[in-house]
């Protein structure tokens, strides 16, 4: 039998109101990579906690390489080899690569810090992995999957068993994840285990030997690779065979409802120009870094152009800022919706109503009951999870925080809604509540602006896209003509 690096026996883990673990129990497979899935609300990183030792399950046990543990702090488990990747990078951006390497753990020579062997070995050890990294760079100087990488050589510093990587592709480019991914494998042809999460099943295909599905805090199954099938796994995942990924529908275009011409920042954006009709989706593709995002900023006035215009159903709209773009009915679902979406500690009802005071205040006061029943609705139109519309948000799943963003403009009745990465994060099964959201809002007449990384969903829910690359806009294309060749031809 294949030696089991990781034995995880009936673990339990409860929080006020919620089963987050029930009764868990799986294997890993020493030296090989384990993928992890499952909707948001799953259990997953419920239970990375447990095997980091931030959380304490109050059933079940862990045996580490045939060893019975009991991990009482992060430290215990560290010690134990259990090392952590987080999605959101524990770096300190002002110090250098080997600074951060060695953080927690540095060498001595007699009583000094002996700066010289640490930069050799973190050098070493960026080299081993087959990256141009040096290891005097400051980390803030580096790209985002470089920074990953420093992270993961920051995690295998010293012994490390078992590493557990919890979205590592979700914020760097095509191309990016193809040097990750060799870096994965590498680890695991030098015997480290890994335990590897993503809702990027592609990946998982890609990566993995093994698959662990948890819906709902339980476990559903375990299997190699070769036995199952991306349906086959969906339907595991969410409990029902999902018939269509991607259920785009077609509606009547109507009137053009925005039009941007030649909009330019400088070293940003040169002479961009998009426009969307009323009752289509316009995808927007393209490289991290083209200038997309960018693009939508300089559109809703959050970033000032230097020079081009911007029409409202053929209207140019002059000094145009952020406040007055959603006055004119335009919405926008941020890329970083922890950063720049939710308030995190205000509650469900509060995310809703804070762009729409309008509809809830009465000289100057807000009436509670009125909110309360606005909460109430788009939480229910959305089947939004959540114990309460007082609940804090940052306490729902990345997807019901995401449809917690989209009732605010919904209840605002913005007719331009942009979508930035509107599926980043989110299980497939939260995905297409968010697709047939969008296919609401176009049944309705509004206007969709998607800028999407995964060319799939670009291909899936456009009905025209538009391809950019170092700021410009290189093409566009009916998506009956598209395909990801085409695309990515015309992304480099």
């Amino acid at each position: 039998m294949d030696k089991k690096i990781l034995e995880i026996q009936h673990i339990s883990k409860s929080f006020p109101g919620v089963k987050a673990l029930d009764d868990v129990s799986f294997s890993v497979t020493a030296g090989s990579i384990h993928a992890l899935v499952g909707e948001n609300g799953a259990g997953k990183s419920t239970l990375i906690k447990v095997l980091a030792g931030i959380y304490h399950p109050e059933e079940g046990e862990l045996i580490l390489d045939g060893e019975k543990r009991v991990f009482k702090t992060p430290h215990a488990s560290q010690v134990a080899g259990i090392r952590v990747v987080h999605q959101e990078l524990k770096l300190v951006n002002t110090l250098t690569v080997t600074e951060n390497i060695f953080l927690g753990n540095l060498k001595y020579k007699g009583h000094l810090v002996d700066w010289q062997a640490m930069e050799k070995a973190a050098q070493e050890m960026l080299d081993s992995m087959g990256v141009v990294i040096r290891a005097n760079e400051i980390v803030e100087n580096l790209s985002v999957a470089k920074q990953q990488i420093v992270e993961i050589c920051k995690a295998i510093n010293g012994e490390c068993k078992l590493l557990i990587m919890d979205e590592p592709s979700a914020t760097i480019t095509l191309k990016e994840q193809e040097i990750m991914f060799e870096v994965v494998r590498k680890l695991k042809s030098r015997g480290v285990s890994i335990i590897y999460i993503s809702h990027r099943l592609e990946e998982v295909f890609e990566l993995a030997d093994e698959v662990t599905v948890l819906r709902d805090g339980k476990h559903i199954k375990t299997l190699p690779l070769e036995e199952v099938d991306r349906k086959k796994l969906i339907a595991l995942m969410v409990g029902r065979e999902l018939v269509n990924e991607y259920p785009k529908i077609k509606v009547e275009i109507g009137e053009m409802a925005l039009e941007a011409r030649n909009i330019c920042r400088k070293g940003v954006l040169n002479n961009v120009s998009i426009n969307v009709h009323k009752g289509e989706i316009v995808g927007i593709a393209g490289l991290v870094g083209a200038g997309r995002t960018e693009t939508v900023r300089a559109i809703l006035g959050i970033d000032k152009m230097d020079s081009g215009e911007v029409y409202l159903y053929g209207k140019k709209i002059v000094n145009n800022t952020f406040e007055e773009a959603i006055h004119r009915g335009l919405g926008l679902i941020p890329e970083n919706r922890k950063e720049q979406g939710i308030l995190p500690i205000m509650s469900v009802k509060n995310n809703i109503s804070i762009v729409n005071l309008g509809k809830i205040l009465e000289k100057g006061i807000i009436l509670e009951k009125r909110e309360t029943r606005y909460a109430e609705e788009y939480t229910k139109k959305l089947n939004i999870a959540t114990p309460s519309i007082e609940t804090e948000v940052q306490y729902l799943s990345g997807g019901n925080q995401q449809k917690v963003i989209i009732a605010r403009w919904m209840l605002q009745n913005s007719d331009i809604i942009i979508m930035d990465e509107p599926t980043r994060g989110v299980d497939v099964g939260a995905k297409t509540e968010i697709y047939e959201l969008m296919n609401e809002m176009i049944k309705e007449g509004k206007a969709v602006i998607m800028i999407s990384s995964e060319l799939p969903e670009i291909l899936g829910m456009s009905d025209r896209i538009f391809v950019m690359h170092d700021g410009d806009v290189v093409g566009e294309l009916d998506v009956s003509e598209a395909d990801q060749e085409k695309i990515l031809a015309m992304c480099v």
